[in-house]
């Protein structure tokens, strides 16, 4: 059974254009992991820093174009809940990738399956 050559030009056609998509997603997703990944690693630095300072240090945090005291115990529980926040996202994204990846690979599986078998179906 062979497909007509317009039904199989508009298959290749739809199967490049969901490859693009998913080739154009997966870049902006490993965008957004590599910025999560970069500001995990500051909150990680940032908790170091305050948790080698005495408990009573005086700890001011940037609120707008102000300072405003906060104890380090809470600075401390803002980072750690931050850093849990963005290592659960960068999770989420990571997955969000390898379907993206596995999107891509079938798609450029399935091309190269058209054009082996010719156009037969």
């Amino acid at each position: 059974m062979s497909i007509s050559n317009e039904a199989l030009q508009k298959l290749v056609q739809e199967i490049e254009n969901q490859a693009i998509q998913s080739q154009q997603q997966i870049g902006i997703v490993r965008s957004q992991i590599a910025i999560k990944q970069r500001e995990i690693r500051k909150l990680e630095l940032t908790a170091k820093e305050v948790s080698e300072l005495p408990s009573d240090t005086n700890m001011y945090e940037g609120v707008g174009k102000m300072f405003v005291f906060s104890p380090t115990s809470e600075v401390n529980s803002r980072l750690t809940t931050e850093t849990r926040t963005l290592s659960s996202e960068v999770e989420n994204l990571g997955k969000r990738l390898q379907y993206l990846e596995t999107t891509f690979k079938n798609s450029r599986e399935h091309m190269d399956q058209i054009f082996k078998s010719g156009g037969r179906a």
